[in-house]
This record gives C-alpha cells, structure tokens and sequence, in this order.
C-alpha cells in the first residue's frame, strides 16, 4: 500500500508517495515566488500555486506508480492563508500571507472589544494581524465583491482537498490559525464570528485529522494521476504534520523545525498557568494526535541564514560554507530580527542588530552568530515553559537546518537538551502520509504510525563546559535584546517618516 503526502508551503509545494514503513517511493518539490503588489502586502498567486501542486502530485505519482496505486491521500500545510474559491472550485482570488499587513488596522479594536485573556479562553491565541480574520476583515471591508461571491474561504490545506475534489472540510489545527476557532468546543466560535461579522457558511467544516474528506473526482484524477475516488482525509497545520512525522506525539517531547521558520513546538496534554502563556503570547492547538495540544515558539530567521549565502558567500554551496564556522562560541552576537518575529513580542519590522563587529570579524564568525540566535530567540520562550506546566525533556530536530550536524550542536549547547536529529527527510509529507494511513486504516493508531515510520538520526548531548558559556552568553543576549528595543522602535519611526518623505 502506498500513501500519498502533499505538503503546501509559503515558498513551494512538494508531493510524497511512501510505503507503510515511512519508506519514501517519490518525491516532487517545486518553488514559486511570494507576489508584493503593494509596500508590506505579500501574497501568493493562488491559481499559479494550484497549477504547481497539480504538476508535483502528477510527477510523484507517476513515479512511484511501480509501487502500486495510492490508496489514501492528505494534506498538511501553511497556517493562516486562505484562499477564496467558488461553489464549483474555481480560485477566485490571491492568498493574503501572514506577513502582509493588510489587517492590522482591526487588531486593536478587536483586542479592546475581547481582551487577549478571553481570547485565549476560546482560541488558545492572543490578537496578531497574522492570522486570518484581520485578512478577512480587510477583504470584506475593502474587496466587497470578491468577499460576496467567495463560497468558501479555506486554509490551504482544505482548499487542496477541495479541488481535488473532496470536502470544503478543515482540520482543528489548521481552524486555530483563523482566530475563529473555539478549541474547546471543536467548531466555530460563534461569538467570535460575530465580533468579526464573518459569517459561518463562508467557512468550511471543522473535523479532526485524519477524519474523512470525500474522495478524489474524475477531473481530479485526469490531473494527477491518482486513481477515481481515492480517499481523502484531512490533515493538519505543518508543524503538526512535522511532530507527527518525526515521533514526537507524547507529553516531554518536542520538535525543533529548523526551517524558513525555526519553530520548537512541545506536545502537552493541558496548561496549568494559562497566564504564563498569554503574557508570552504562547498559543494552545490541537496537534494532529487526538488528546495532545502543541505551542509554537518561532520567528523567520531560518531564512537569514540562506540571505547570508546569497549575500556573502555566494561562491560556496552550504556544507563548504559551514566548514568556516569557529569551534568557539561565535565572537559576534546577534539580535536575529531580519525579519519579522513571533512571539513574545511579534515584532513586525525587521532591525537585526550585530554586536561586536570588527575588521578581524570573519563570514564564519557572523554565520554562527546567526545560527546561535536563532536558537537563543527561541530559548527566551523555552526557559517560560515549566511555569506554565510544559516540560520537555528531548527535542527532535527536523528541516534543512537540522541536516547540518554544526546546527544541531549549537542548538544542544545553548538550550541544555539532547536533540535527536531525525532520519525522516520529508516529516511533515510523512505526516500526511500518516494521517491518511490512518484515515484509511492502514495504522490501528497514532502510535502506531509512528512506530512504523520514525527513524531517528544521531543523538547531540549538550557540552557542559559550552553550555556554561552559553548561559552566560544568552543571558547577556536577554540584556541586550531589552536595552534596545526602545532605540529599534525609535529607529524604525524614523525610517518610516523618512520612507513617507521621500515617497
């Protein structure tokens, strides 16, 4: 039997055909380019992107076609993007990016109208122009037709399944990153779509991953290859397709997404300090596995790490360029906000900042100070963790990132943990996979398809004697984080009017 996994990102989408052992039979990855029409908007060109999907799935499926037909496919996606489709599954419009800041003029008024503390109590979030209902605010206020005529806005996992010619179903995870989703409940939150005059139908149903979501259509399957009414189950929210992919679906464990988006997210079954959470703006979600809840710690400086090759090191491929980093703790350290931030503070305007640069400083002193901060931005959420009654006590590192065994160390020594780096190259297709192997039977249960599939790499304990560095080093981090932010916020304001001036 073979299971298909299709994995949409902000930046490319790929298709993965495995066997039920987590063995992978094909693979198709294409890219495409995020579209910014305007200053601070940014977003995908929805009909292009599906024409990509389309190709990806067609290659993967037509590779491993030797292996015998696919039996049950799912999704895993990207949080917070929607896409507006009609009735009959045509794209009627771009997808609005989390990034873009079309939106951001409702957060306050949302916030004065339901306090963060009572948005927690319903959504597990706090208010952030990231998620989709500010998006969905601006459309209806400022693309009145396009709003009207939307049968569906779905998320893009559920926009996948649906042109394929499933459900306008959506899984928990996925429905948490709308901001309209009671987690208690496991529908739609009828007091926040009133606050956000979004109406109910415009959205699609709420199911549990891995729960049924039609099947593919004849048209579908002209398209990609798969078989006439091939199952469809639901999937979930990337990151927790990732954990379900590399094992981690129990309480202690986490994963470390060493991508675009470095993310550790820890499984928990509850929170037993909810303000610990709200006050680090720490969500609540469903993960993939029923019973068990994941928290995202992340920002966007994965991505530094591929603008520093471009940039600076462009006649080296990664693995040369790694060879360059110090064995010491780097000389540099590093305020990692080249882009936008998660939490606690979700900084919206990129302000690195470089401490110590000199004219002995080398390409390698800066790489790993990078590489450190992206895991110090991170560990200012972690050591939050215990007081909110999470505990991990491994992580599992996932992603490009985690392919370098000098980015996995670092991580080690700075966070005090073991990380075990997963086997599994493509863990977030492998958990669709998984929860169409699940869906269609294939498994008995969530630990069980994990037992089957996850393969875990080498094992990096952390150095005592660099991990003492560090500590001191990370705490000096803290200290300097504090002291400026004040001086960043003033020096953003200032590059705007000079923006405004000169525009």
């Amino acid at each position: 039997m073979s299971l298909l996994g299709i994995d949409i990102g902000t930046t490319g989408c790929k298709a993965a055909v495995f066997s039920l052992d987590g063995k992978l039979q094909s693979l198709r990855y294409t890219e495409y380019d995020i579209e910014r029409p305007r200053p601070h908007q940014a977003e995908l060109d929805s009909a292009a992107v599906w024409e990509k999907i389309l190709s990806v799935v067609r290659h993967a499926v037509e590779e491993s076609r030797s292996s015998g037909l696919v039996q049950a496919v799912s999704v895993t996606s990207m949080g917070e993007n929607v896409v507006p489709v009609s009735k009959d599954r045509q794209v009627l419009g771009a997808s609005i990016l989390n990034v873009d800041q079309r939106g951001a003029e409702y957060v306050d008024r949302l916030r004065n109208a339901l306090p963060d503390s009572e948005l927690y109590a319903i959504n597990g979030n706090v208010w952030g122009n990231q998620y989709s209902l500010p998006k969905l605010m601006w459309l209806r206020e400022y693309e009145p037709r396009l709003y009207e005529k939307t049968y569906k806005f779905l998320h893009w996992g559920s926009f996948v399944l649906f042109m394929l010619g499933g459900q306008p179903v959506i899984d928990y995870s996925l429905a948490n990153r709308s901001l309209l989703f009671d987690i208690r409940s496991g529908d739609w939150s009828d007091q926040l779509l009133k606050l956000g005059d979004i109406e109910r139908e415009k959205l699609p149903t709420a199911v549990r991953s891995g729960d049924p979501a039609g099947t593919v259509s004849r048209a579908a399957a002209e398209q990609t290859g798969l078989a006439p009414g091939t199952p469809l189950f639901a999937g979930a929210h990337d990151q927790c397709a990732n954990a379900l992919g590399c094992g981690v679906v129990e309480d202690g464990m986490a994963m470390y997404g060493m991508g675009t988006f470095p993310t550790i997210a820890p499984v928990f079954s509850g929170v037993t300090n909810k303000e610990v959470m709200i006050a680090n703006a720490l969500n609540t979600e469903h993960h993939a596995v029923p019973g068990k809840y994941l928290s995202f710690l992340f920002h966007m400086g994965g991505s530094t790490v591929k603008w520093f090759r471009q940039t600076l090191a462009q006649d080296l491929d990664y693995d040369s360029l790694f060879r360059e980093l110090p064995e010491t703790v780097a000389p540099l350290l590093v305020l990692p906000r080249f882009a936008p931030m998660g939490p606690p503070d979700y900084e919206a305007d990129p302000c690195a900042v470089v401490e110590g640069l000199s004219l002995e400083s080398t390409r390698g002193d800066l790489l790993k100070g990078i590489l450190e901060a992206n895991t110090m931005a991170l560990n200012v959420l972690v050591e939050k963790l215990p007081e909110a009654g999470i505990y991990v006590d491994r992580f599992f590192a996932v992603g490009g990132g985690s392919r370098s065994d000098s980015t996995v160390q670092i991580a080690s020594d700075i966070l005090g943990k073991p990380l075990v780096q997963s086997d599994v190259s493509e863990a977030g297709a492998l958990g669709a996979a998984l929860l169409a192997g699940i869906g269609v039977g294939a498994y008995r249960d969530f630990s069980d398809a994990a037992q089957a599939t996850a393969r875990q790499g080498k094992i990096f304990n952390p150095d005592t004697d660099r991990h003492r560095q560090y500590t001191e080093v990370f705490a000096l981090y803290k200290e300097l984080r504090s002291t400026l932010q004040p001086l960043t916020e003033k020096w953003i304001a200032m590059r705007k009017d000079i923006e405004q001036s000169e525009g």
